[in-house]
């Protein structure tokens, strides 16, 4: 993060996804100067405004801003100092507030999805009850009115280690959210890695869902290290009991879990006109990851088209 602060590391960036034929960027939101491109006070620093950001991707061959991926933890609540979180009713309303930013910019920046992390982490609020759906709606609700009357909606978005973590309750959330304003996004390796099928998910909630992760499998969370306290950084970061070197990779890796020819053939057939945003999660080389998920993507879904 230390490096990317710097606009030649921006220009690199861009101007790499655009020769690898990606046609849009999806950008993390986080506050302060280590996400310089994901709060708007920085996007104004940087580019003197909204509408220069965008004219900035577009001279580095970029044409969108698709979406704004949204952590409520990635915030602190200023009362507390904790992470902001969706199962905490009271950091609800500033939940909304931030979301509200991103919602304002993206149509602005050619995009129409806000990705939010829909729910906590199964260790910290392991009962996915109706209480916790209750609260979970709540804020996702809150948000979406927030979108109503402009093209931007809101994608549920389930980690591997998420309370929400079953075809069942994940069929509760999306009934107690607003069908036409929040769906779903398919992450295909956080549903693998977790022990689903993302084709399966897509195929059972294929009307709700509205955006896809597309990134690779490369284990499976097979001794439910999720329960782990601390599991970001015990199981996904320092690889768990079997030490995982890389737990995600590019699309058609080696050991890949995931049938993308068999999941986009499906969105196909099934109607589905949102984002397909290619992630390279865990990579130590993103230029490299890039390249390669261009290659499988022209190679391997282009011919299936």
């Amino acid at each position: 993060m230390d490096s990317f602060v710097r606009l030649e590391q921006h220009e690199r960036a861009f101007k790499t996804l655009s020769a690898a034929r990606f046609q849009a960027v999806e950008i993390t939101c986080g506050p302060g100067r280590w996400e310089p491109l994901g709060n708007r006070e920085m996007l104004y620093i940087i580019h003197g405004s909204v509408r220069g950001f965008r004219e900035y991707l577009d001279s580095c061959g970029v044409r969108a801003v698709s979406s704004f991926f949204l952590d409520p933890g990635a915030f602190l609540s200023p009362t507390t100092a904790m992470p902001l979180s969706p199962g905490n009713p009271a950091d609800h309303e500033q939940i909304a507030e931030l979301a509200r930013s991103y919602i304002e910019m993206l149509p602005e920046l050619g995009g129409d999805r806000l990705v939010v992390k829909a729910a906590p982490a199964y260790w910290r609020m392991p009962d996915a009850g109706k209480a916790l759906i209750a609260t979970l709606s709540e804020c996702w609700n809150a948000v979406a009115r927030l979108a109503h009357g402009s093209p931007v909606r809101i994608a549920l978005h389930l980690d591997c280690l998420a309370a929400v973590r079953d075809p069942a309750s994940i069929g509760r959330l999306l009934d107690a959210v607003d069908a036409d304003l929040v769906g779903l996004a398919i992450d295909t390796a956080e549903f693998a890695v977790a022990g689903l099928d993302p084709l399966e998910i897509f195929l059972e909630y294929s009307q709700r869902v509205n955006h896809f992760h597309f990134k690779d499998a490369l284990a499976v969370d097979e001794f439910q290290e999720y329960r782990t306290a601390n599991a970001e950084l015990q199981m996904l970061s320092a690889g768990g009991r079997r030490q995982i070197e890389r737990w995600f990779g590019e699309m058609g890796a080696p050991g890949g879990r995931v049938d993308f020819p068999g999941v986009f053939r499906a969105a196909q057939q099934r109607g589905y006109e949102g984002w397909f945003v290619v992630e390279s999660d865990q990579s130590s080389y993103p230029a490299t990851s890039a390249l390669l998920n261009s290659w499988y993507i022209q190679q391997r879904l282009s011919a299936r088209s």
